[in-house]
């Protein structure tokens, strides 16, 4: 099956791919392969290259990508070594580019922390863009902003096309400090150094951009400044197709203005993601959801004793992964297929070389084969197997 078998045994000698359709079974099982450690999964595309990152013997994060059974670390837009880079969301596309994040040796201005805060230790308030790189050069490109210091990229489509958001000049009322400057969703590409916006709801001033397929549908998130990492930016889900924004209207409305964020969106136009519940500002019920033009707003089950769950990534066969979360704060990956929710670490074959529970589960192509993070920050793969 493609590439994707020569790369998974390269990964984990002996995996197999499942024969047909997994959906079409009533339980899938899954044999693990651990690409390493103290590392992440975070995206796999259908020939098996996976990107994600890896921490460091000085205890920065690169951004890294297991490709052919090689791992490559990405490296970072900067000499400084204390620099950190990942990549944090699906990237679909079939031409090996991979999109992401890293500190660069400039200095933050207004030392906002940025988006990349949240995911990156940044010391120094270095400043922080989105990257493409580039398979054919094996260079990392910095992607441009609208005039501000930082960026943030996320998906590429096979058109060479990239999203996220980026700062402009304007300071913000709505801004909550240290977060000082407005941004915009936007799209790169496909030159790496074209840039431009894409419109906001009405009344709305910040926003992002998530996920991007080939018809050029995007998806993301359009509300107030905030502090750069959802929340009231969040205000409301939308998407983008022919120019136009329209907003997805999650179940409570105006009611929860918070956390409606998709996180992918597949060829066929479906989208998941996660939205906020009333009088939760700190999305700890967030609940994971599945929305198309043709069936509208879905809410996604949870698993049994769980009370918040985010959908990750969806495929272009509808299988959708994610992870939710019980009182306790423990995690729990899923997967919802054949119309119901499992907890992906009660599918895995036994004799695997986990050290702990899978964690999340962040992304599924379309062989079925997901990646992801172990409790003990294994970075890993889940290959569906035949019973």
């Amino acid at each position: 099956m493609r590439q994707l078998t020569k790369n998974l045994i390269a990964l984990a000698a002996g995996a197999a791919l499942a024969q047909g359709s997994s959906l079409a079974s009533a339980v899938t099982h899954y044999r693990v392969a651990i690409l390493g450690s103290p590392a992440a999964g975070r995206s796999i595309d259908d020939y098996g290259n996976v990107a994600g990152y890896v921490k460091q013997a000085n205890g920065t994060l690169h951004a890294t990508l297991w490709r052919f059974g090689r791992q490559i670390d990405l490296g970072t837009l900067g000499n400084d070594p204390t620099l950190s880079s990942m990549v944090l969301w699906p990237v679909k596309n079939y031409i090996g580019l991979v999109s992401g994040i890293s500190l660069t040796d400039q200095p933050d201005p207004n030392q906002e922390g940025w988006s990349c805060g949240a995911f990156l230790n940044n010391p120094n308030h270095n400043a922080c863009v989105g990257f493409v790189w580039d398979p054919f050069t094996r260079q990392m490109h910095a992607l441009p902003t609208l005039g501000g210091a930082n960026g943030f990229a996320t998906g590429t489509n096979d058109f060479g096309q990239t999203v996220g958001w980026a700062e402009n000049t304007l300071k913000d009322p709505t801004c909550i400090a240290p977060q000082v400057l407005q941004f915009k969703p936007v799209v790169w590409g496909p030159r790496h150094d074209r840039i431009r916006a894409l419109p906001l709801l009405a009344g709305d001033g910040s926003g992002a951009a998530t996920a991007i397929n080939d018809r050029g549908q995007i998806v993301g998130i359009s509300g107030d400044c905030g502090i750069a990492v959802g929340s009231v930016t969040a205000k409301h889900a939308v998407i983008w197709d022919g120019g136009t924004v329209t907003q997805i209207v999650t179940p409570f409305g105006d009611q929860a203005p918070y956390w409606n964020t998709p996180m992918m969106i597949n060829q066929r136009g479906d989208v998941v993601g996660f939205y906020g519940v009333p009088n939760d500002p700190g999305a700890n019920f967030s609940l994971a959801f599945f929305w198309n033009r043709e069936d509208g707003f879905q809410k996604l089950p949870l698993l049994a004793g769980d009370i918040s769950s985010t959908a990750s990534s969806i495929n272009n066969r509808r299988q959708i992964v994610g992870y939710s979360n019980d009182a306790s704060g423990t995690n729990h990956p899923w997967i919802w297929q054949n119309g119901a929710v499992r907890n992906l670490n009660d599918l895995i074959e036994p004799g695997s070389a986990l050290t702990g529970p899978i964690e999340l589960a962040f992304d599924i192509n379309d062989e079925g084969v997901i990646t992801g993070r172990s409790t003990t920050r294994q970075a890993i793969v889940a290959v569906p197997v035949d019973d």
